[in-house]
């Protein structure tokens, strides 16, 4: 029974972020009643749609991208809405409240977000906490990043708080250097800075009876170049995977004129205008891996709009793949499609 149809067009009548708080409530009212939400996304479950990865075992290939559950509100009912895995963020070691609204919206006639929500969350101890209180065994992805005022020079303390507040409660962990809403944060995508960051996380990792995989988030607008040096980096940190994409910077192929993109002012460009890119990047990923004779796993996202989108990213090289955009604009039902789809397939 798919509701999302007559539900959309009230929930695009409000203010982005307004719409989004909306729909939280309104999931975590659902929540008290989980068979209420298994029938209306037509949950899909099958044998063939399971993953092991990063010795994880994935229900199926299709999660929720991290930025629409920022702090872990409602992991148990995304779940339940069919997804294989939620990645919550991203989180900072304290609290902070984000930039200045307006600061979401949409470009519907390009079926498009862009967002300079500028990492708003609880913090990551309470975080954590909301972790500890969820009531199913859905994986969580725990996507971490560093708070506004700390300096790239200090920024590996932020990355190292989290992933020690957080270890015991998240499945996985993302690091996040790739956001474009963070002033600054790109730039710990150089070798160095990265190769830093992820070495003092796998030290910390190293250190537990029990490891946790660790990802890498990379943005679309890196140059082929540059996403060689990541393989690189990751080969040599001994992390798990990369989450290929982020959000980009590009305003390229819109439908709006010039005038209107600069009144939506800076941000992260997501949806149906990163499709072709970010399965470019993971085409090239993919490739450089197999070059450089790794084992690093990819998780896809960017502009997956449909079933047709999804199926590019796992030809591409995509093992697992993340809905975001695609989501907003098609509603839970599109879980549902591609998991039908993959199954008709195997």
């Amino acid at each position: 029974m798919n509701l999302y149809p007559l539900l959309k067009p009230l929930l695009f009548q409000l203010d982005p972020e307004e719409a989004h708080h909306f729909t939280v409530h309104n999931l975590q009212l659902a929540g008290k009643l989980p068979f209420l939400l298994k029938l209306v996304a037509g949950s899909v479950e099958h044998p063939s749609l399971h993953r092991n990865l990063f010795g994880i075992d994935f229900p199926n290939p299709v999660g929720l991208a991290a930025g629409l559950d920022k702090n872990g509100d409602v992991i148990d009912e995304m779940g339940r809405l069919g997804f294989g895995f939620v990645e919550i963020g991203t989180v900072t070691p304290k609290p902070q409240p984000g930039n200045d609204k307006p600061r979401l919206f949409r470009l519907v006639k390009d079926a498009a977000l862009i967002n300079r929500m500028g990492f708003n969350n609880v913090g990551a101890e309470v975080a954590a906490q909301k972790l500890k209180r969820r009531k199913t065994n859905i994986i969580v992805g725990a996507n971490i990043g560093k708070n506004k005022v700390t300096s790239n020079e200090d920024a590996i303390r932020d990355y190292e708080y989290c992933f020690k507040t957080l270890f015991d409660y998240a499945d996985y962990f993302v690091v996040n250097v790739s956001s474009p809403n963070t002033p600054g944060l790109r730039a710990l995508q150089d070798k160095d800075s990265l190769t830093s960051i992820l070495n003092s996380l796998q030290d910390i990792n190293l250190s537990k009876p029990k490891q946790k995989p660790i990802l890498l988030k990379i943005a679309p607008d890196l140059t082929n170049e540059q996403i060689d040096d990541v393989v690189t980096v990751v080969q040599q940190t001994k992390i798990q995977g990369i989450v290929a994409t982020n959000t980009t910077i590009s305003r390229e192929g819109l439908s709006y004129t010039p005038v209107e993109v600069e009144n939506f002012g800076a941000g992260g460009l997501s949806g149906k205008p990163l499709t072709k890119r970010a399965a470019e990047v993971v085409q090239h990923l993919k490739s450089e891996i197999r070059n450089q004779k790794s084992d690093v796993e990819i998780i896809g996202v960017g502009g997956i709009m449909n079933v047709q989108d999804a199926f590019e990213q796992f030809k591409s090289g995509a093992d697992l793949i993340q809905l975001y955009s695609g989501f907003i604009y098609s509603g839970p039902q599109l879980i549902a499609d591609i998991n039908r789809a993959l199954i008709k397939r195997n």
